[in-house]
């Protein structure tokens, strides 16, 4: 038996499950296709359990410097269990909203694992093995992503974590490599140092955070080390040798090759798109190193077809597959006014101690692209907010094209600052110049005036430095 929808998404994620609530607020019988949780991994396994862990980590260090604000604090104990419980009780309340929305927006949840079986047809097949076939005049991709492998460097899931592994820890590692400097592999040997680890973090490439800004990652790479993170940049894991209790590693880097043994490794080296076993190649859907080809409009080479979301290439983040949905959705059913994601308004954030957090061009990028700059800087340690919370680490930076005063770029290390971000990225949206954001007036005292003197600083007349 064949059931009939107007449009049926595959993957419940951020991407997924507001692709099929855009779909039916828009009036189309919907259905989405989810194997495993609603909510995908940025849910239950990626975005918000880890911040959960990683509050507990901000928690450790201000216990750490409560002689600071007067405290003294003995006996101090720490369970991780009771930490890793904290955040699988959030994941898993938000997965339970994520199925009392689909219920009120009238869609149907489907639980299985769906293959493109043909044009506009799914065949999904439960966990029992049984199959059914789903017709749809739209089917919207939106399976995500998983963390890649390295040639020779399994994650086993007990000594060698992967990102999954890496949040239900059944104790706190000692000695901790983290293979991979992008903010997966950041954000992790933050937690791990904050928590108590000793943690060694390892990057292919010359530089830590290499997405970011160089300057921010510099500065990134100074506070990293003053925490006792040890960093190795342009540095290669070539095997891992697992023994009973330890695992040993031999890194080939600047310095020759050494050997690291430590008690557990992360590998946090990047992702892949979960495109295996959706029938793709059978019907000749284009992919490219592991991700689905997609036109500006998020259609596939298949009519009827489209993907959204990590899947679909970078950047790989959460907030940009939900608006890449509805774009994708609205553009179906025929809405005025939809226009194409700029992935250069998009934020990106890395919630590391101090956080990072960007949006628009790099200074290379910037000038690689033609355009004289403008370039404007502040450090928080002349912020009076920061200082009073006792948290001054940290720099904005923006970037400006001279001639017109478009705010190309924005750049921030310090405390807080993934919920400043969007002040710039509002910026970004409404093609602000630098004299608007200039005469924009910033509460006093707070940590985002340093934002105002980064542009003021950019027209040589910042006030305090």
């Amino acid at each position: 038996m064949t059931t009939q929808f107007d449009l049926m998404v595959v993957g419940g994620g951020p991407g997924g499950y507001v692709a099929a609530i855009r779909a039916a607020q828009l009036g189309f019988k919907t259905a989405l296709v989810e194997r495993e949780h609603l909510g995908g991994i940025c849910l239950n396994w990626g975005c918000i359990p880890t911040k959960a862990l990683l509050r507990g980590a901000e928690v450790a260090h201000t216990f750490q410097n409560a002689e600071t604000f007067g405290f003294s604090v003995d006996n101090l104990r720490f369970d991780i269990g009771k930490l890793v419980r904290h955040s699988r009780a959030v994941a898993d309340r938000l997965s339970q909203g994520i199925g009392y929305l689909m219920k009120k927006n009238g869609i149907a949840v489907i639980e299985g694992d769906a293959k493109v079986s043909d044009k506009c047809e799914l065949t999904v097949t439960d966990n029992k093995g049984a199959e059914r076939v789903y017709k749809a005049d739209h089917i919207i991709l939106a399976t995500g992503a998983r963390p890649r492998s390295l040639p020779g460097i399994p994650i086993d899931g007990d000594r060698v974590w992967g990102s999954r592994e890496a949040m239900i820890p059944d104790a706190l590692p000692e000695r901790l490599l983290v293979i991979g400097a992008g903010a997966i592999g950041v954000e992790f040997a933050s937690l791990y140092g904050d928590l108590g680890s000793d943690v060694t973090l390892v990057e292919a490439v010359d530089r830590i955070l290499p997405m970011e800004d160089p300057e921010i990652s510099a500065f990134a790479h100074e506070t990293f080390k003053r925490r006792g993170i040890d960093i190795h940049t342009g540095t290669t894991v070539d095997n891992l040798k697992t023994g009973d209790n330890e695992v040993t590693a031999s890194l080939k880097g600047p310095a020759g090759e050494q050997t690291l043994t430590v008690d557990r490794v992360i590998l946090a080296v990047g992702i892949t798109g979960n495109i295996d076993n959706l029938g793709l190649e059978d019907l000749g859907v284009a992919t490219d190193r592991g991700f689905i080809t997609t036109t500006e409009n998020c259609r596939t080479n298949l009519v009827g077809l489209y993907a959204i979301g990590d899947v679909a290439g970078p950047p790989w983040l959460a907030h940009k597959a939900s608006h890449e949905a509805v774009y994708c959705v609205e553009r179906i059913a025929g809405v005025e006014g939809a226009h194409p994601l700029d992935k250069t308004r998009i934020p990106a954030c890395t919630y590391c101690r101090p956080q990072v957090a960007s949006v628009g061009l790099t200074e290379e990028q910037a000038r690689a692209g033609g355009h004289t700059l403008r370039i404007g800087r502040f450090r928080l340690s002349a912020n009076g907010k920061a200082l009073a919370i006792a948290d001054s680490e940290g720099l904005v930076k923006t970037v400006f094209d001279d001639a017109t005063g478009e705010l190309l770029g924005a750049h921030m290390i310090g405390p807080e600052v993934t919920e400043q971000i969007q002040g710039f990225g509002i910026a970004r949206q409404m093609e602000a110049t630098e004299a608007e954001l200039m005469h924009t007036v910033f509460a006093h005292p707070t940590l985002s005036e340093s934002m105002h003197e980064a542009v003021l600083d950019s027209l040589g007349i910042a006030i305090h430095q």
